[in-house]
């Protein structure tokens, strides 16, 4: 017969091997948590031990860290140093090209800091593009030494130094004329069939934003404001320029947008609200942006002052929006060719490493709802002018003289 005993007994013994056990789970549960945790840490730095799939797997879900691990074992296991910061922007830059967006661009750290200097160079202070037998100028800067040595628009330089431009690509021509400020350069130029050379002593040349003049045609004068680009406070420089040209007595006015590659959408509202005394500017939308739509500031001038609007193919961007805006009110009108065509606009966004992405956000869309862009990035058909010139023509005196005669007509 077996003894019974204390109850009391067996259940001490029952709670003293119930903590045993549990004691031994706990250790166990321990020694697997550490193991687990000792395993992670060497996977973390030697993924390639990790099987196929499952390093694919850990991959799709952290792709950050996949670029991370790539340029650290580039950086390590290279044959020679690399600069992981040479790494990290090229990386960058490859994430931008694959976008196949020729308006987005990834800007580095020393780019980024030259971003807003103006544009200098040691030159004559002209611009010029390819013509038939050398470079067609297109413009000279005031003041500048081709502006003191009278140099025009529409003239044909064919020969700097005496050696002949025809054939020679056109940015290896304008390298021709550039040099050190107080150097000198000799110019071959033909106007109206006749050939003359000229010497000029380069100096160094600060591209002006604005530039402008007044021109009497069949008696009338026409205030002439030339724009380069949509900088920051662009629209200050070209409010002053208006309002000097008609404190003059200009009776109309033409705004030269050609080459104007664009800028800032704020300046372009600025500026074409020196025009339009209200209504809508532009509008825009994107997947993040928020839609919003700029109107006219107010402070228009008289609306009873004729205007023109040159343009080219190089019209591009803000340029486009303030053209747009212009022809869509009938404020005025469109002289020149098709323009560039672009419909998207970009913001400046900094990163971490000092530089920045120049992103495509959103479309633009102008008063009468045009989107001048060919769908997304694509390029499109762009502003139609009222008034079609030839390509050939629209970069010359020509170009500005059917402009001048627009606005006469209207007076």
């Amino acid at each position: 017969m077996q003894e019974q005993g204390d109850p009391r007994q067996g259940a001490r013994g029952t709670a003293a091997s119930g903590a045993l056990r549990f004691v031994r789970s706990w250790a166990e549960a321990l020694i697997v948590l550490m193991a687990v945790l000792l395993g992670g840490i060497y996977l973390g730095g030697h993924p390639n031990d990790l099987p196929g799939f499952l390093r694919e797997a850990l991959a799709s879900g952290g792709a950050g860290s996949a670029s991370a691990e790539a340029i650290a074992t580039i950086e390590h296991d290279y044959y020679r140093r690399v600069s992981p910061s040479s790494l990290v922007s090229a990386s960058v830059a490859g994430a931008i090209a694959s976008l196949n967006d020729p308006f987005s661009h990834y800007l580095s750290a020393a780019e980024y800091r030259s971003f807003a200097t103006p544009s200098n160079f040691s030159g004559v202070g002209l611009e010029a593009a390819g013509g038939r037998e050398g470079l067609l100028i297109e413009r000279v800067f005031n003041p500048s030494p081709a502006q003191r040595a009278g140099l025009r628009a529409g003239e044909e330089i064919i020969a700097v130094n005496g050696r002949a431009l025809r054939g020679i690509p056109a940015e290896s021509a304008r390298n021709m004329i550039r040099g050190p400020a107080g150097t000198s350069v000799r110019l071959t130029l033909r106007s109206a069939g006749r050939s003359h050379t000229l010497t000029l002593t380069r100096a160094e040349i600060a591209e002006p934003v604005v530039a402008s003049g007044m021109q009497r045609y069949r008696g009338k004068k026409i205030g002439i404001v030339y724009l380069a680009s949509f900088s920051a406070g662009a629209h200050g420089e070209v409010r002053e320029a208006v309002e000097r040209l008609l404190h003059q007595g200009a009776q109309g006015l033409v705004l030269d947008l050609r080459h104007n590659g664009g800028g800032l959408v704020a300046e372009a509202q600025q500026i074409a609200s020196i025009f339009i005394p209200h209504g809508e500017i532009v509008s825009m939308r994107g997947r993040v942006v928020r839609p919003v739509t700029l109107y006219a500031l107010g402070d228009a001038i008289p609306t009873r002052i004729p205007m023109a609007v040159l343009v080219d193919h190089d019209t591009a961007s803000a340029a486009e929006i303030t053209t747009a805006a212009l022809q869509d009110d009938h404020r005025a009108t469109v002289v020149g060719t098709h323009t560039f065509g672009k419909g998207v606009f970009q913001e400046l966004l900094p990163l971490a490493n000092g530089g920045a992405l120049d992103l495509t956000v959103g479309e633009y869309f102008t008063p009468d709802g045009r989107n001048l862009g060919g769908g997304g990035v694509r390029e499109g058909a762009g502003i139609t002018p009222e008034v079609r010139l030839p390509d050939s023509e629209v970069d010359t005196e020509a170009g500005l003289a059917a402009a001048l005669k627009v606005v006469t007509a209207k007076l």
